[in-house]
């Protein structure tokens, strides 16, 4: 079952995106599923969640694991997103959390979202993978006078509640420092993320994979599940892979009727980038914006972009549902309108790629890494909220080590990431849902 158009689902394309254009390319062989395999654990989704887990059980544990991918390695959300290595998994503030799970188990989950960012750190270190790490620290930016307030309390919160340290700056102090626009009137750096190239990180963590012993299958959609006898069987065009335990982490690209019990419980949403030519120092300095800093705004339905290391800049923003080619063309033409009202100066710098995708959420607005209820030795491992390229890592990482026994669930992962979310009420109208929300967010973005 699928919400979106066709065309969001077409595995055979290449995603048309820069970094596409400026990755290396995978340097291993993968080939589609065919003929009968066997494994210990069969993954659905070849991207940071499922081959993290695939290595981890491999690597750390011995086991044979076949890693089954729809399109090309990276071809989803891991090879297109914004490169935001960052908390923020979770659509559910601090304040939401706390009334639902205590302080404690919130600060647990705080200080799970810092750990994945420093573990991707790590694990590009320790695999040599030159992943462009840009930036120091996240920027969230103050879009009118009211949000200041905002991020004042924020930052009090932070220090009060998990004892982290921010930096509150000015209009004025945003200028000085770089980051120059009129439509920011304040912001508050974090000490904690960092940017990179999300292909080539996918591509080094499939290298990582492959070399240690994962059997990694692309172009290979599963369309069949069987489950009988203890053992589960998926089928991918012309071949089949029989496994005991099966790890279903394709995010916003699940086909929730494979399998049925995660059916009405996801809702992807688009989101769209830009990313526009090489920007001379002199333009740059003419907007006044020259800081690599991940950043991105208060609004509702936010925008966030980042300088290149090769000047480029990368401006995404959410919205619209509609993921037909024509519908998709609309939202990059919001969204060029968007960045040349934040960075007028630059208006005349023009853009040369622009794709879109889905991330993907779920009904507790929280991420899931844990077993599907109802179905014996399935786990999954999804609902990143637009913000999965650290905690997805993180989360797959230690998930890996509770299917193979030798961690205990409860203490792998904070507790409000391990229960399967429930399903939306009336799940066709999901897509209906998320208009309506937007109509809301749009208009609270005006108003506020």
């Amino acid at each position: 079952m699928r919400l979106y158009h066709p065309a969001a689902f077409d595995f055979s394309t290449t995603v048309p995106s820069y970094w596409e254009a400026s990755a290396d390319p995978l340097g291993r062989t993968t080939q589609s599923l065919d003929g009968a395999h066997t494994a210990d654990v069969a993954v659905i989704g070849g991207g940071y969640a499922g081959l993290h887990a695939a290595l981890q059980l491999t690597k750390a544990h011995g086991l044979k694991v076949c890693v089954l991918e729809a399109g090309d390695i990276g071809w989803g959300a891991s090879g297109r997103n914004g490169g935001f290595c960052c908390p923020g998994s979770s659509k559910l503030s601090y304040g939401q959390m706390i009334k639902r799970f205590g302080l404690q188990e919130t600060g647990r989950f705080h200080t799970a979202q810092r750990e994945a960012v420093d573990f991707v750190g790590e694990f590009l270190a320790a695999n040599g993978i030159d992943a462009e790490r840009t930036g120091n620290g996240e920027l969230q930016l103050a879009h009118n006078e009211t949000a200041i307030k905002d991020l004042k309390e924020e930052q009090a919160f932070l220090r009060d509640s998990f004892g982290i340290d921010s930096t509150f700056l000015s209009r004025e102090e945003l200028a000085e420092r770089g980051n120059d626009s009129d439509a920011f009137h304040a912001g508050l750096q974090s000490d904690i993320t960092f940017g990179l190239h999300p292909l080539k990180y996918v591509r080094g963590l499939a290298r990582a994979a492959i070399d240690a012993g994962v059997t990694v299958f692309s172009n290979s959609e599963v369309t069949d599940w069987n489950s009988e006898t203890g053992l589960h069987t998926l089928k991918a065009g012309a071949g089949q892979v029989t496994s005991k335990t099966v790890l279903v982490a394709s995010n916003g690209y699940t086909d929730e009727t494979l399998p049925a019990a995660i059916g009405g419980r996801l809702l992807p949403a688009l989101t769209r980038i830009i990313v526009t030519r090489p920007i001379s120092d002199n333009e740059l300095k003419a907007q006044g914006w020259t800081r690599t800093d991940p950043s991105y705004d208060t609004l509702n339905l936010l925008h966030y972009f980042r300088l290149l290391p090769d000047n480029r800049f990368m401006f995404g923003g959410r919205g619209g549902t509609d993921a037909s080619p024509e519908g998709m063309k609309a939202i990059q033409r919001s969204l060029r309108a968007d960045f040349d009202s934040f960075f007028p100066r630059l208006s005349h710098v023009e853009t040369e790629y622009s794709w879109g995708g889905l991330v993907c959420m779920t009904s507790t607005r929280l991420p899931f890494a844990g077993p599907i209820d109802g179905m014996d030795n399935v786990w999954g491992a999804f609902g990143w909220h637009g913000n999965g390229v650290a905690m997805a890592s993180y989360a797959a990482n230690r998930l890996a080590d509770v299917i193979a026994g030798t961690r205990q669930h409860k203490d792998a992962l904070p507790a409000m990431m391990q229960s399967l979310p429930g399903r939306f009420v009336l799940p066709s109208l999901r897509v209906q849902y998320l208009k309506a929300a937007y109509l809301g967010y749009g208009a609270a973005d005006r108003w506020r």
